[in-house]
C-alpha cells in the first residue's frame, strides 16, 4: 500500500468538562470586577473587556451544557444521538463574538471622538486580573481545544481575553504616564478587529460540519484508491463522506464486485475495508451497499 494513504490514525483526546466549568466560574469573577472597574473608572476598554468575559461565561456556560449534551444515548427520534450539539454550540458562541465585537467598533469610534478622562489605575490593576485569570483558563482546555470545536470556540473567546487584558493594560499604563486618553478606544477597535477574524474561520469550519461537508484534511481519491486496491471490487460510486461531530467521521458508497460472492465472502472484505480506512484516515463508521453487475465499470461513479 502507497506511502501517500497513511494519514495515521485519528487518536481522539478524552475532553472532560470539569476544568471548563472551573473557567467559567474564573471569568464570572472577571465580569463582576471589570464592569464595576469600568464604570468607577469611565474606561470603555475596561468595559468591553468586561461585557466580552461576559459574554465569555454565557459561551462557556452554553459550551458546557452542549458537552454534556452531545454524551446523551440516541433514541428512536435521534438515530444520530446528541453528538452535532457542540458543533452548534460553537457556531452559536463565534457568531455570538462577531456581533460583540461589531458593536463595540461601533462604540470605540464614537468615544474616540468623544474622548474622556479614564481612571488608569483600575484600568491596570483589572487588566491584570483579566490577564492572570483567563491565562489559568486558557491552559486548563488547551488540550480539549486541540480535538473539539465546541471547546475551541471556549478556547478562542479565552485566549482573546488574555490579549484583551494585555492591550487594556497597555492603555492603562499610557494613559497612566502620557494622558493619551484615545488609545482606550484605539485598543477596542483593535481587540474587536482580532475577535471577528478568529470567529470566523470557527463559524465556517461548524457550518462546513453542519452542511456534511467531507472533512478538509482527507482525499476522496486516496480513499476510493485504497477501496479499489481490493481485486475482488471493480469499482466505487455514489460516495458520501461527512464528519458528524468532532470525533465521528461517516462513509457510505455503493461497491460493485466483479464476481457474484457470497454473503459470508463479502462481509469478510467489508470488515477489512472498516479496519483500513480507521486506521488509514480515521473514518469510525463505514456503510456499504454491495453490488454485482449494476453498474458497468465507472459509469456510475
Amino acid at each position: 500500500m502507497s506511502d501517500h494513504h497513511k494519514h495515521g490514525h485519528h487518536h481522539h483526546h478524552k475532553v472532560s468538562g470539569k476544568n471548563l466549568f472551573i473557567t467559567i466560574i474564573l471569568n464570572l469573577i472577571i465580569t463582576i470586577a471589570q464592569i464595576v472597574g469600568g464604570v468607577i473608572s469611565g474606561s470603555l476598554a475596561l468595559l468591553s473587556d468586561a461585557m466580552h468575559n461576559f459574554s465569555d461565561v454565557l459561551s462557556l456556560l452554553i459550551a458546557f451544557w452542549a458537552h454534556k449534551l452531545s454524551h446523551k444515548a440516541s433514541n428512536n427520534i435521534k438515530t444520530f444521538g446528541y453528538y452535532r450539539a457542540e458543533i452548534i454550540a460553537a457556531l452559536f458562541n463565534s457568531s455570538i463574538l462577531i456581533i460583540i465585537s461589531v458593536y463595540l467598533i461601533f462604540e470605540a469610534f464614537h468615544k474616540l471622538y468623544n474622548p474622556q478622562p479614564i481612571e488608569s489605575n483600575w484600568v491596570i490593576a483589572l487588566g491584570l486580573l483579566g490577564i492572570i485569570a483567563n491565562s489559568l483558563g486558557v491552559f486548563m482546555i488547551k488540550e480539549d481545544a486541540k480535538s473539539n470545536m465546541n471547546f475551541k470556540a471556549a478556547y478562542l473567546h479565552l485566549l482573546a481575553d488574555v490579549l484583551t487584558s494585555v492591550a487594556v493594560v497597555t492603555g492603562g499604563l499610557l494613559m497612566y504616564y502620557f494622558n493619551i486618553f484615545w488609545v482606550d478606544s484605539l485598543i477596542t477597535i483593535i481587540i474587536a478587529l482580532y475577535l471577528i477574524w478568529a470567529s470566523f474561520y470557527l463559524v465556517k469550519d461548524a457550518v462546513s460540519v453542519l452542511m456534511q461537508s467531507a472533512p478538509a484534511e482527507l482525499k476522496l481519491d486516496e480513499i476510493t484508491e485504497v477501496i479499489t486496491e481490493l481485486q475482488e471490487i471493480d469499482n466505487i460510486h455514489h460516495i458520501h463522506l461527512w464528519q458528524l461531530d468532532n470525533e465521528h467521521i461517516h462513509l457510505e458508497a455503493h461497491l460493485n464486485f466483479n464476481e457474484n460472492i457470497s454473503l459470508k465472502e463479502s462481509s469478510e472484505l467489508i470488515s477489512l475495508l472498516e479496519k483500513r480506512l480507521n486506521e488509514l484516515f480515521g473514518i469510525s463508521h463505514v456503510t456499504f451497499q454491495c453490488e454485482y453487475n449494476r453498474c458497468e465499470n465507472n459509469s456510475c461513479y
